[in-house]
Formats: C-alpha cells, sequence, structure tokens
C-alpha cells in the first residue's frame, strides 16, 4: 500500500503572514518535496506570483497550484479535491502545503480530506493524511480586526454579494479550529499587550500550541509533519465547549493574569424573548465570545444557539427539544442516547439554557445578574407564553 502524502493547511485572515510563513518553510524544508496549493480570491493570483517571484520553488522538485475566482472552502472545494489527487497520484512529491485564501474557514478544507465525494468519485483520505491544521494571527491588528464591527462585505472582500459573513465571527472561526496557532508580527506589539493578547487566544483555544514569530520566520518542523492533527479532537478544543464539558460545578471562576477569564452560566428557566434580545445587543465590550444554547419562552419548541465574537452577535434554532418532540421519537432518542434521560427535568424535559462567557476583566456576578433579569418571572411563568411578544423573525414549522 503506498503511503499517504501528508497535508499542511495554512489559514488565517488577510495579511496575517501565512505567504510570508510559506516561502520561509520553503526556504528551509531541508530536501523535502513539496507541492503548494495557494489560494486566492483575486482574479490575478497575487499570493501564487509572490511565491513564484522568490524563486522558493524548483519546478523539478515542486509544482505550485494557482487557484483564483474562488475560495478553496466554497465555490473551488471541487477544484481543491481534483488538484490534491492529481498531486498524491504523481508520486513524486513528499508533503502537499496548502495556503487557503484570508477568508477561508477551515473546517469544510479539513472535511475535505476526510470523506469520499461521491459526485467527484474521489476520495482523498485514501491518498493523503491531514498532518497539520494552522492559523496564523496577526498580533499587531488582531483587535482592530475583532472590534471593528465590519463584514466581509463591508470591506469588499465577499466571495458574493450574498456573503454577509462578519470579520469577528470569521477570525474565531479560524482560531476554534486548528491544532498549530502561530501568533505572528510580535515585534509591532509590546509584551505586556502581546502576553494579554495570547491568554485571549488560549481561552478561545486551549488545545492548539502556540508559537510567537516575526516577519513569518518558523522551523518548517513546527508545521511539516507533525503528526499531530486530529478531527474530532480539534472539533472539540475550542474554549466554549471545554468550558461547557468542565461545567459550573467543575469549574471554579478565578482571577487570571491579566484578568481574562470564562464562566458558565446555566439556568432551567425559560427567558423572555424581548428582555433576552436587548441584553444581547447591550452585551458588555469585555465579552469577547459568548456562546452556548439557550432556552426562549417564545420559541419553547426550539433550542436556540446564540454565538457571539465581538461586536457580532446571532441568534438562530438548532434542533427541537427533545421534550418538544412526540412521545415514540423520544423513547427513540432515550434508547440511542441514554445520557439524555440523567439530565432530564420531571415538568420542563431538557430545556435549559448553557451559555459560555469568554472576556477580559469579566465582572461575572454583573453579567448573571443582568441574564437573571431576562428570564421569565413568577408571573410570566404563570401566563400563557404565546401572548408574550415575539422578537424573533425566523418562519419555523412548530411539531
Amino acid at each position: 500500500m503506498k503511503k499517504k502524502i501528508p497535508v499542511t493547511v495554512l489559514s488565517g485572515y488577510l495579511g496575517s503572514g501565512k505567504t510570508t510563513i510559506l516561502n520561509h518553510v520553503l526556504h528551509n524544508k531541508k530536501g523535502l518535496k513539496v507541492a503548494v496549493i495557494v489560494n486566492d480570491m483575486s482574479e490575478i493570483n497575487i499570493d501564487a506570483s509572490l511565491v513564484e517571484n522568490e524563486g522558493a520553488l524548483s519546478r523539478v522538485d515542486e509544482q505550485l497550484v494557482e487557484m483564483s475566482n474562488g475560495c478553496i472552502c466554497c465555490t473551488l472545494r471541487d477544484d481543491l479535491l481534483i488538484e490534491v489527487e492529481k498531486l498524491a497520484k504523481k508520486g513524486k512529491f513528499d508533503y502537499i502545503l496548502i495556503e487557503s485564501t484570508g477568508i477561508s474557514e477551515p473546517i469544510p478544507v479539513a472535511q475535505t480530506f476526510s470523506y469520499m465525494d461521491d459526485q467527484l468519485g474521489i476520495d482523498l483520505n485514501k491518498l493523503t493524511k491531514l498532518d497539520t491544521m494552522v492559523t496564523v494571527v496577526d498580533a499587531n491588528r488582531f483587535w482592530h480586526d475583532f472590534g471593528s464591527g465590519d463584514s466581509l462585505l463591508d470591506r469588499k472582500e465577499a466571495v458574493s454579494d450574498a456573503d454577509d459573513r462578519e470579520i469577528a465571527d470569521l477570525l474565531l472561526d479560524q482560531i476554534e479550529f486548528c491544532n498549530v496557532l502561530i501568533l505572528n508580527k510580535c515585534d509591532l506589539v509590546g509584551e505586556e499587550e502581546l502576553a494579554k493578547l495570547e491568554r485571549v487566544l488560549r481561552k478561545l483555544q486551549p488545545e492548539a500550541r502556540f508559537i510567537r514569530t516575526t516577519y513569518g520566520k518558523i522551523d518548517p518542523s513546527d508545521i511539516l509533519s507533525t503528526n499531530s492533527f486530529n478531527f474530532d479532537k480539534v472539533s472539540s478544543s475550542a474554549g466554549w465547549l471545554k468550558e461547557l464539558r468542565e461545567g459550573p460545578e467543575e469549574h471554579t471562576p478565578e482571577t487570571e493574569e491579566y484578568g481574562i477569564g470564562s464562566f458558565t452560566y446555566v439556568r432551567t428557566a425559560p427567558f423572555h424573548s424581548e428582555r433576552l434580545l436587548e441584553f444581547v445587543e447591550t452585551m458588555p465590550d469585555n465579552i469577547v465570545r459568548a456562546k452556548g444554547i439557550m432556552w426562549c419562552a417564545t420559541r419553547n419548541e426550539f433550542a436556540l444557539l446564540l454565538s457571539q465574537a465581538g461586536p457580532a452577535a446571532n441568534i438562530e434554532p438548532v434542533s427541537y427539544w427533545v421534550a418538544a418532540l412526540p412521545k415514540p421519537r423520544q423513547e427513540a432518542i432515550f434508547r440511542q442516547n441514554p445520557e439524555v434521560k440523567q439530565s432530564w427535568h420531571p415538568e420542563y424535559g431538557d430545556r435549559k439554557t448553557q451559555l459560555v462567557f469568554i472576556g477580559t476583566d469579566l465582572d461575572r456576578d454583573h453579567v448573571v445578574r443582568m441574564l437573571d433579569e431576562c428570564l421569565l418571572t413568577d408571573e410570566e411563568m404563570e401566563m400563557d407564553w404565546k401572548q408574550l411578544n415575539d422578537p424573533f423573525r425566523w418562519n419555523l414549522q412548530t411539531n
């Protein structure tokens, strides 16, 4: 059986320094025959031409695949599958190094290597092995970009007019799904500010290996042939998921260095939807990340997901509560997932709120009070919840 070719994917927002790191690795790869795929959103693939102009590519030992007019993770996913298969089948490369565009989300790219594509008949899992998922963060511009409130459309960086993703959401998507995080341009930031940023990033992504660098200078062994990527592990490595797993009983908030902290909010009472929405829209600025499942009275059948990244916040339905399903379906779920029954409330079933907050200088008690004030009062609990005003605009089919 032919040995699988290892693959490293470089992700990171525009300007973070991915191409500089790519070039540095190619200059110091110590005899490895590396095929490079560079993805850029522009009509002319600037990143690819930069790589070529610096002379880091030997046409004998390496091959550069330029991918333009789209993004690896969306419109060019098929192209990525085809190009990787083509490179792998040539049998002349020791390694494949992919630089995603700055607006690419890493999860769809990683998924490309994990299952068979029936439409194209390509199974990269048989030919390649995803070795390392790297995210590059610009230490100098992170807070500016994260707190800007801009969308990709605002910055004319969107894939299409329908691509309304927020910059802050994209940054967190890239940070929360990686197993190596490179903090680049550290020379442009003071040590105390840099240490504070790193503490925040470690709260957001506690499992990844962190590397500080300037001018993208890293040891190639930090991102090549690390044999460190595990899809399931990385998928559950985000800081908010770790907090939820530990729960409020296991995790006691403490005053941490530089005031970076987190806590979990759990309640078995529904939110008043209007008051909750007002809280989300006026959330304290020092909350960097809030995420979790909520129970809202006006949408009693649905578990709602809150996802907040800096100034960007979104609430959307993710599933029915098991307690809202017909009895036969409930019983089937209990048989398949007995743990659901373990935390079953005699009146409310699985309905409850579990939210994680990560931030700087968090006043936990103040945030908890604000949230508790959003819960239904005793009087409201007794009334017909259908009489409450519903601020949500999703047209959902009730069970």
